[in-house]
């Protein structure tokens, strides 16, 4: 095949958000990887020069000091000052998520000190918070076009012509080479376009109505996600307020037949409340969660709790998310739970019922954050309680977290936060379910295409 001058690349969605808004949506993460550059770079845990080239914590854990490296510029040439961070930091504190839910930055840097001199940002927080670093790899610095859009920014490729929600076109500066991206929603028009050579390539085919490991003719790549499917599960009163019944859940589940049957092989099953690739996993040595119907009838009967259960799932996001509902009432009945299936058609609706405790006794949802620190904080902990916790408290947990999440020896905290995990694998407070495979299809012709582990499309 041979490609055409432009070649065009067919994601989900096209947009540049305003500066304050935040997302963990792949299509427009892609975008702003390549036109912006994050403060820092989150990479399989790892964390790695972005706009900010270097970067220290002093002796007290609570002062970090982070340099803009001489002559970096965004692309109509302004140079870039730490005071332009400062700002966009101060302003994202208060920023929401797609459904209008509040992200949990302004928690973190309460009572934080954020100052600017030149190319230094300092920031001094009240208690140490060595877990700073993977907060400012969520963050990309824009400058505003003319139109006032946060299309400028200092990354390898530069916006040409942009059409919200359709279509832009990308010229990267070092060798003047372009790549048009357009919007298409749905997998099966992608794939008729890749087909039809409309586009040279296109993400999230894992989305197809009918799951597919490859297409003929066509390069196909395929990367775990960091993502977590899971579900939710009631702490605060019904059948998973007791930790019997929530460990007896998590036996019941056939993962691997899941993955396989639901998910088309597009999915390995999860461990504890994070991925392979999040900070402090290869600490835990966790091994898979077993699947053991007859010891989860055991732990069930431990319980005084009811075994009525009523299982919430939203229409998509994740993705299939009613046939997994489906296939874990089939799983948790068999071992004595009562459950109805109970569909959300409104999904933003289904966020903020989530998110305010209204979830009945399990819910379907998903965990994105590749910051060990975030899930812990925002999803588990007793002590912060904050917008996604669902009233599963463990003092063990609580305790260790309160003490892991200070700890500025980067060995130290990589196990204390290792134990942590230990602890949600044998006492689990949601039902884990998988991490979602991945997989682009593009033209042969087409080289320099790779998926990261958090779905964003990287170019070389």
């Amino acid at each position: 095949m041979s490609l055409p001058s432009v070649p065009t690349i067919a994601l989900e969605k096209i947009d540049f958000l305003p500066p304050e808004r935040v997302t963990d949506d792949c299509s427009v993460l892609t975008l702003k990887s390549l036109v912006l550059e994050p403060m820092l770079r989150w990479q399989d845990g790892e964390i790695r020069p972005g706009l900010f080239a270097e970067w220290a914590l002093d002796a007290s854990g609570c002062r970090w000091s982070l340099r803009i490296p001489a002559g970096k510029a965004f692309h109509d040439g302004t140079p870039v000052r730490a005071e332009h961070a400062a700002e966009f930091i101060t302003r994202i504190l208060d920023s929401r998520d797609m459904f209008g839910m509040p992200w949990s930055y302004a928690r973190y840097l309460a009572g934080a000190g954020i100052s600017a001199e030149g190319q230094v940002l300092t920031i001094e927080t009240p208690k140490p918070f060595p877990d700073l670093p993977e907060i400012l790899s969520e963050f990309y610095l824009p400058r505003m076009d003319a139109e006032g859009r946060p299309v400028i920014g200092t990354g390898p490729w530069q916006v040409e012509a942009f059409t919200a929600g359709r279509e832009v076109l990308l010229h990267r500066r070092a060798d003047a080479r372009q790549l048009r991206f357009v919007a298409m929603p749905h997998a099966e028009d992608r794939l008729a376009a890749l087909r039809a050579g409309e586009v040279q390539a296109a993400t999230h085919m894992e989305r197809l109505e009918v799951s597919r490991r490859g297409i003929d003719g066509f390069g196909w790549q395929e990367q775990i996600s960091t993502l977590s499917v899971m579900a939710y599960l009631n702490g605060f009163s019904g059948a998973f307020a007791d930790p019997h019944a929530r460990l007896a859940a998590n036996l019941a589940l056939d993962r691997a037949r899941l993955a396989d049957e639901v998910m088309g092989g597009l999915a390995v099953p999860s461990d504890t409340i994070v991925s392979p690739w999040h900070y402090g996993h290869a600490e835990a040595g966790l091994s898979p969660l077993r699947f053991d119907p007859d010891e989860a009838r055991r732990v069930l009967a431990l319980s005084q709790g009811p075994r009525e259960v009523v299982l919430r799932s939203p229409t998509y996001m994740p993705e299939r998310a009613p046939e997994v509902a489906r296939f874990m009432a089939e799983a948790w009945n068999a071992v004595g739970f009562e459950t109805r299936v109970e569909i959300a058609e409104d999904r933003p609706q289904y966020a903020r019922d989530i998110g305010e405790k209204r979830m009945g006794d399990a819910a379907i949802f998903d965990s994105s954050p590749h910051s060990s620190f975030r899930v812990l904080d925002d999803k588990i902990s007793g002590l912060s309680r904050a917008v996604w916790w669902q009233g599963v408290s463990d003092p063990e947990v609580d305790a260790g977290f309160d003490g892991a999440r200070h700890l500025t020896d980067t060995a130290a905290r990589a196990g204390a936060y290792g134990g942590l995990l230990r602890r949600l694998h044998e006492a689990p407070p949601w039902a884990y379910l998988f991490h979602p495979v991945l997989c682009l299809a593009h033209d042969p012709a087409l080289r320099g295409l790779s998926l990261d582990h958090k779905g964003i499309l990287r170019i070389a």
